[in-house]
């Protein structure tokens, strides 16, 4: 069954498709101008414009507002607080605790409190400037530790256990442990929050919106204004940018939009400024994780205990999954055979953390890649012999902290032997510690670094997908899936996918715009699952008409169904050749249908939550990264020299856009460990709220030998064409220069010393934790000269 399968979807290979480094279905528009976001779209005649007034202080209780100055203002239509919402108040995704806009509570500085409807842009923004609020002030819980003390929460903690950690942890000849902060991280997607809401004739309302779950708009936008969801329709053509950011905190802006044109049957836009977005909205959740190893002399782990502590802010939003990803990847790929992982969900007076590619599984890698290099320390050895002493195989043991086999652990250790050969990573090594022997200022750090990303949503149920493809008379394709497009190249995967099961060009297929009327009850476009769920459903689809075809052809033309070849736009029937438009009409004049939909369901997924055992990942995407980077220990400054990335995207259905997907990842992941550190005020106020004091990796920071390759190697499971999932890994390798700037430190300290080095590592941590080795040294020798 498995060998008809794949001859049924094997495309041919004159079809240069499946495979084919085709350029992003946009790309020149994109660099034209001519891509329409929402903000470019034609403004409909009345449109009003939205802004959204902000609590300035942070948090308190019996909030009273006086918005008479705001009414009056010049080009003002409307204003709405909590009490005009006409249906449901709370747009909690999966739990509650999100309020549309404030209800008597502060809960964090920045949350929406009113919005406004005007005429033009800067009148509605000038206007949200004149509210006078005031409020009693209550103390702020603006840190984990804080957080701890006062027992708040936004969730239930959860335990994995594998063995009995706590009994291997006393019999092991070695034990470490350590601690990490790690800040969060700004989306600063390109395009930030906007809608525009637009009244229909029948009651409906139509959203154009820069959203990664349009299903989810619908749904939230219908419940606030009190109508049945077919009432409302949401589309998105493309985002400029999401990163997580727009996986669920897209929704408020819909539903404030949606809730002033309702009032005012009118079209309302609203787009939050740079500022506001920054303020508003909820970024990468920070951590603080602990850990203790028990260890043997060669470094092999016998026991780990890892307690992951991620600051949710003031609502769950996605946080519950978050974390659970945190524990899911705090192996990384390496096994635990005794180990306990327990993960904390604490609440605080921000914003609400949320989705950020990744979801949780970076802040958890990080952690255990942190106590790998503090082992190979302690035992004066390289950090790459102690990860491949680790990793997941056959000696070491293939079971997982939450009882899922690792199928890939083969994969792991040749990727891993291949990238250490490639980049030369033993030669480095050598050059390395001789540079750090010769250099009293300058030092030098490597460090050869694996990722392993469980590839598959956490929640079972989002593991669906929908499709559907229309093929008009004269051959050309519609198709449309529940996928949205936010620059990863999405939709030209799938259209390439599509072209190779119909045996057709990919010029001939034209991607829509997301819409819940075309495809319904759609999962968000995340977790890395865009291509692998939508992807496969629309070659469901694109499979159902191809088998019309060849069924209406074998008694048209009276052929078998094994004389009949899709390739290149012509049809071979028999002896004759047809083009695919001459095919496609004949059948339409037979009375053929010619529209199809399309469905895919992850199979082999499991997961108790009572027992926390199962199989909650479909596969696993892996890769390796290895970075050099030289430290001037006097200030702290620092360069990346130097990247080797070998990354395994299964069978690529598009190298180019693949490998554009591993460099951004990596500068992006990069940018939240090195240059990108989130500020808040002792009212939990974000004071890094511009570019102008958050910093982004710019093209300077990108380093000048940026190597990087694709591991060539077929998915085991039977995903579409057998690729891998792209997205959300490759972030994960830019732990690869943290982890080198630790090796650079670690060199200017006597053997054993395990450098300290919080993330992001700006360079003010960088000479931190400089100051804190000399000063443990110090403090060493003191101790010594006493005794």
């Amino acid at each position: 069954m498995r060998k008809l399968t794949e001859q049924l979807h094997q495309p041919d290979a004159s079809t240069p498709n499946v495979g084919a480094s085709l350029p992003h279905d946009s790309a020149i528009r994109h660099v034209t101008g001519e891509a329409r976001y929402v903000d470019d779209l034609p403004e409909p005649q009345g449109l009003l414009h939205a802004a959204v007034g902000l609590a300035q202080s942070g948090p308190g209780v019996n909030l009273v507002m006086d918005l008479s100055q705001v009414k009056a203002a010049a080009g003002v239509v409307d204003v709405i607080t909590i009490e005009d919402v006409p249906g449901k108040t709370d747009i909690g995704p999966v739990f509650p605790g999100d309020i549309v806009l404030a209800d008597g509570t502060i809960l964090y500085a920045g949350q929406p409190l009113f919005a406004v409807a005007a005429t033009d842009y800067e009148s509605a923004r000038k206007a949200t400037a004149l509210a006078k609020c005031e409020n009693t002030a209550t103390s702020p819980v603006l840190s984990i530790a804080q957080a701890q003390v006062d027992g708040c929460t936004v969730g239930a903690s959860v335990e994995f256990a594998l063995g009995d950690a706590e009994a291997a942890l006393t019999k092991a000849p070695h034990q470490i442990n350590g601690e990490l902060s790690i800040n969060g991280q700004e989306h600063f997607y390109l395009e930030g929050q906007v809608s525009l809401a637009i009244p229909e004739e029948d009651g409906g309302m139509l959203i154009y919106t820069s959203s990664q779950h349009p299903s989810e708009v619908q749904k939230l936008v219908a419940e606030v204004l009190g109508v049945a969801f077919h009432k409302v329709t949401v589309d998105v053509r493309r985002m400029g940018g999401g990163f997580g950011g727009k996986e669920t905190q897209a929704a408020q802006w819909a539903c404030l939009a949606a809730m002033l044109a309702r009032r005012n049957g009118r079209a309302v836009k609203l787009r939050l400024p740079r500022s506001q977005d920054m303020s508003t909205t909820g970024k990468r959740h920070p951590f603080h994780n602990q850990w203790q190893l028990g260890f043997d002399d060669s470094g092999r782990i016998l026991a780990a205990d890892i307690v992951i502590h991620g600051n949710c802010g003031y609502s769950p939003d996605l946080s519950n999954a978050i974390v659970d990803r945190a524990m899911f990847h705090a192996d990384n790929a390496y096994s635990l055979p005794q180990a306990r992982i327990v993960g904390h969900r604490w609440r605080t007076d921000t914003v609400s953390h949320t989705a950020f590619r990744g979801f949780g599984g970076p802040q958890g890698m990080i952690t255990i890649e942190a106590a790998i290099d503090d082992i190979a320390y302690t035992l004066g050895k390289d950090p790459l012999d102690i990860r491949k002493r680790n990793l997941y195989s056959a000696a070491n043991g293939v079971t997982s902290p939450y009882h899922m086999e690792v199928g890939e652990a083969g994969l792991l250790n040749e990727l891993i032997e291949t990238l250490e050969h490639s980049s030369d990573y033993r030669q480095r090594r050598r050059q390395v510690n001789d540079f750090n022997r010769e250099q009293p200022i300058l030092r030098k750090g490597l460090a050869l670094t694996p990722v392993k990303f469980g590839i598959s949503f956490t929640a079972k149920h989002l593991n669906q997908a929908g499709a559907l493809i229309h093929i008009y008379t004269d051959g050309s394709v519609h198709l449309n899936h529940g996928g949205t497009e936010m620059g990863q190249g999405l939709f030209t995967k799938v259209a390439q996918i599509v072209a190779a099961e119909l045996g057709i060009r990919v010029e001939s297929v034209q991607p829509s715009a997301t819409r819940t009327d075309k495809v319904p009850n759609t999962s968000p476009t995340a977790a890395s699952s865009g291509t692998d769920l939508n992807g496969k459903a629309a070659q469901q689809a694109a499979s159902t008409l191809k088998q019309r075809l060849i069924e209406f052809a074998t008694d048209h033309y009276k052929v078998r169904p094994d004389q009949i070849h899709f390739a290149d736009g012509q049809v071979g029937i028999g002896d004759q050749q047809l083009s695919f438009a001459e095919v496609v009409q004949t059948a339409y004049m037979n009375r053929v249908s010619l529209s199809a939909t399309g469905y895919y369901r992850t199979p082999k997924l499991s997961w108790d939550a009572s027992t926390s055992k199962g199989r909650p990942f479909f596969y696993f995407a892996c890769g390796a990264a290895c970075s050099e980077v030289t430290v001037d220990t006097l200030t702290g400054e620092y360069r990346l020299d130097r990247v080797d990335i070998l990354h395994d995207v299964g069978a690529s259905l598009n190298p180019a856009i693949d490998r554009g997907q591993i460099e951004g990842g990596f500068i992006q992941g990069m940018g939240w460990l090195t240059s990108e550190e989130l500020v808040w005020d002792d009212q939990g106020r974000l004071l890094s709220n511009s570019p102008a004091n958050y910093k982004i990796p710019a093209i300077g920071d990108t380093p000048p030998d940026f190597r990087v390759a694709l591991f060539d190697r077929a998915n085991d499971e039977d995903t579409v064409f057998r690729s891998k999932a792209v997205g959300e890994p490759p972030l994960m390798l830019a732990i690869s220069v943290w982890c080198a700037l630790r090796n650079a430190i670690a060199s200017t300290a006597r053997p054993g010393q395990c450098p300290r080095l919080a993330a992001p590592a700006t360079p003010e941590k960088v000479l931190d934790a400089l100051y804190d080795l000399k000063q443990t040294e110090v403090s060493d020798e003191k101790t010594s000269v006493l005794a």
